[in-house]
């Protein structure tokens, strides 16, 4: 049974959500503030955690921040506002997908199954070694079957959507993917408005992989289209 953790501040919206979830079969534990929320990460060790963006107090965007420091758990943000800023800030922040308020139950359910299925990383094609090294020096090491990530031998943390997305494009070094091909294989959304899912997460992993600003040694951009990934 999924763990889920709901952080919503409104408690009509928080009960009717938790209902909603129990039905899909899903364990849900609830809190009203970011500090009630962080509390219980710890404690209840979420599978995937739910955040509403606009908290009081100690805010959506902090307990997102805050909780990356130190858990790759899922987090899918929920905003009032489909407000591009405040979904780029957030996916920037570290949230691995986002739902606009209200919220439609099969949506959230939807992404809840879909960020789930991505913690198993990407599928491996025939041909591809379990374990490869990138980098003229062999800096990045990829471990498919182990869904570990090293650079330089050290251990890099990465979010579900972040390593199935370096999953993704390491499989076909060279190949261009557009962030159409990228959404559909790593989010399983079809809205080509959500790019900015994709774009969010390449930054994010960019900076995690120490790629040097402006110039992107694996995950490199192809103006206009989409995303490569180059092995040397």
């Amino acid at each position: 049974m999924p763990r889920v953790l709901l952080i919503e501040d409104d408690r009509a919206v928080r009960e009717g959500v938790r209902l909603a979830l129990r039905r899909q079969g899903h364990d849900v534990t609830t809190a009203g503030t970011g500090e009630d929320g962080l509390a219980l990460l710890r404690s209840f060790r979420p599978d995937v955690v739910v955040l509403d963006l606009m908290l009081p107090g100690l805010s959506g965007l902090e307990v997102c921040r805050r909780i990356r420091t130190e858990d790759q758990v899922p987090i899918i943000m929920a905003t009032a506002r489909g407000d591009d800023t405040d979904i780029v800030v957030g996916l920037e922040a570290g949230a691995d997908d986002y739902v606009v308020k209200p919220v439609q139950a099969r949506v959230l359910e939807a992404r809840i199954r879909a960020v789930l299925r991505r913690v198993g990383g990407a599928p491996n094609p025939d041909g591809i070694p379990k374990i490869e090294s990138h980098g003229d020096d062999g800096e990045l090491t990829i471990d498919r079957a182990g869904l570990a990530i090293a650079r330089r031998g050290a251990p890099v943390a990465l979010a579900p959507s972040e390593l199935r997305l370096l999953l993704t494009l390491s499989a076909s070094p060279g190949q261009v993917f557009s962030r159409q091909q990228l959404l559909e294989a790593v989010w399983e959304h079809s809205y080509h408005g959500d790019s900015r899912l994709v774009d969010a997460c390449v930054k994010r992993l960019r900076t995690k992989m120490g790629e040097p600003a402006g110039r992107p040694r694996y995950i490199q951009t192809v103006r206009g289209f989409g995303y490569r990934f180059q092995s040397r």
